[in-house]
């Protein structure tokens, strides 16, 4: 059974930083390429980062290059996005995917 559980959100003052994980179990995710997504009430869930299997790759929506970075370690199957200069509009329920899978969502929340 795959599982990816995304952990390390809550809430942070504009200007905050917070680091996310996605533990995945079930799947060889050095395999794949990974991502993360964002979905903000009443709005599409959004890519925000995603990179390559051996994390030699990067890419980023603009809203978010310069603040977050998104990184990997295959040995301990798990994703990371490190989230710096946070923005209220970076307020969302953040999701990991690899492959056809995704996780349950950490709500990120940026307010004063």
């Amino acid at each position: 059974q795959v599982q990816l559980v995304e952990s390390g959100g809550g809430l942070v003052q504009p200007g905050g930083s917070l680091r996310l994980s996605c533990a995945a179990s079930g799947i060889i995710t050095s395999i794949y390429g990974m991502d993360w997504y964002r979905q903000a009430p009443g709005q599409q869930r959004e890519v925000v980062a995603g990179i390559s299997r051996d994390g030699g790759s990067t890419h980023y929506i603009d809203s978010v290059k310069g603040r977050f970075t998104i990184s990997r370690d295959n040995a301990k199957n798990t994703l990371y996005l490190q989230m710096n200069s946070l923005k209220p509009e970076d307020t969302a329920v953040y999701y990991c995917r690899c492959s056809r899978y995704w996780g349950q969502g950490t709500q990120v929340t940026v307010s004063s």
